[in-house]
């Protein structure tokens, strides 16, 4: 939803996503280590299928045969609380927020209308989802993220809706910081692309 692309259906016990893009033809995700995922990585030999799993690598690894290569560590993480409130921002930056439907998107512009940060979120079904939380290295370190995620903090609808994102390694320690705690690890594996 916060990414405009179709309803995941389910299969394999998991859910599959068509995503369509140049780098991305379709995901699988789980929610946890199945014998459907395995059955699946043994059947898929094309690049551009991404599975991705609330498990480690670990658990990851001993489902997929050896084509299927492991990216880095990403983290499911929670956070009980409000975020939202007044927006910060230093001096010559300003925010525009923008919605469609149960889709928020906030995006702080720079001096030059150059994007500084940006971030999307999706409340669906009594969860309240974070998503593409970007702050760009040039603009890091001025309070900017907790910018964006205030504002979009502040588009839930129910107070009840559980907060969820899914963090990079980097990302997993400031929002730690922040108050947010690890789910489960969230581990993805592809078949590498190579051009022939």
């Amino acid at each position: 939803m916060a990414r405009g692309l179709p309803p995941p259906v389910p299969d394999h016990g998991g859910l599959r996503v068509e995503t369509a893009l140049p780098n991305e033809t379709r995901r699988y995700v789980f929610a946890c280590p199945t014998d459907g995922l395995r059955e699946l990585a043994k059947a898929v030999c094309l690049p551009r299928i991404f599975l991705k799993l609330c498990g480690s690598a670990e658990e990851m690894r001993v489902l997929v045969p050896s084509r299927w290569q492991i990216q880095s560590a990403s983290y499911m993480m929670t956070y009980e609380g409000e975020i939202g409130g007044q927006i910060q921002l230093p001096a010559g930056y300003g925010i525009e927020i923008s919605k469609a439907d149960s889709v928020t998107a906030a995006r702080i512009l720079a001096a030059g209308d150059d994007i500084a940060a940006s971030g999307i979120a999706a409340e669906v079904d009594g969860v309240f989802i974070y998503d593409r939380i970007i702050t760009h290295a040039a603009h890091r370190r001025r309070g900017l993220g907790r910018a964006i995620m205030a504002a979009l903090g502040s588009a839930r609808h129910s107070s009840a809706a559980k907060q969820v994102l899914v963090a990079t390694e980097e990302g997993r320690g400031l929002y730690s910081r922040l108050g947010w705690t690890i789910h489960s690890p969230y581990t993805t594996a592809v078949i590498p692309f190579t051009e022939e």
